[in-house]
């Protein structure tokens, strides 16, 4: 299928190589393509990049990849999502990386939701740095994914894609639980960054 994913930050870029080396399609929405041309040239012919509007209108799903502070410009650029999905990668970050800016009444995902009329919004690929969703094998085992979202078959199908991508995915329910996935992954960013623990370890999740 083709997934659109909407910037090119690090975060982005890393989710794209990982696609496209499982034989997915990406196209990248930004508001300057000739800005990332050359980085979607090394991704090859399974790469696409143009505006915001375009990605998402050739989508089968979208992946929100851009800071926080640029999500309601971008879900309501778009009058109806049609039922889409739009899967909300970004973490309300306080600015410094001093907490969060939302949090145990609602969470950044569910404010998306309230902006991106017609969307079913999945929560997932928020919690481990861009590092790990390059590559989210590690020896012991796969990166654990948690994937929120209200609407069952919009999760469930990004738990395969994650699946595919190489993570643990794990379904955790409602939208809602995702007011405890965000400070989940600022728990990550203080020990990589705050605590100088740096990128290369993710979280895994234990079974018996």
């Amino acid at each position: 299928m083709t997934i659109a994913i909407i910037g090119a930050g690090n975060v982005g870029m890393a989710l794209a190589r990982n696609l496209v080396s499982h034989g997915e399609r990406v196209h990248f929405g930004v508001p300057d393509a000739a800005k990332y041309a050359s980085a979607g040239a090394a991704l090859g012919a399974a790469a696409h990049i143009g505006t915001v509007a375009q990605a998402i209108a050739e989508a089968d799903l979208a992946i929100l990849a851009v800071p926080y502070g640029a999500a309601q410009q971008v879900a309501e650029s778009i009058h109806d999502w049609r039922s889409k999905i739009l899967v909300d990668a970004t973490n309300p970050l306080a600015p410094g990386l001093a907490g969060l800016a939302l949090g145990t009444t609602t969470s950044g995902a569910e404010q998306i939701a309230q902006w991106a009329h017609g969307a079913r919004v999945v929560k997932a690929f928020n919690t481990t740095g861009a590092e790990n969703m390059a590559e989210p094998r590690f020896a012991a085992g796969a990166v654990f994914m948690p994937v929120a979202g209200d609407d069952a078959d919009a999760r469930a199908r990004v738990v395969a894609l994650a699946t595919l991508l190489g993570f643990d995915a794990v379904d955790v329910g409602p939208l809602a639980a995702a007011r405890y996935l965000e400070p989940f992954a600022m728990t990550w960013i203080h020990m990589a960054i705050k605590r100088g623990m740096g990128r290369e370890f993710a979280f895994g999740l234990l079974r018996r």
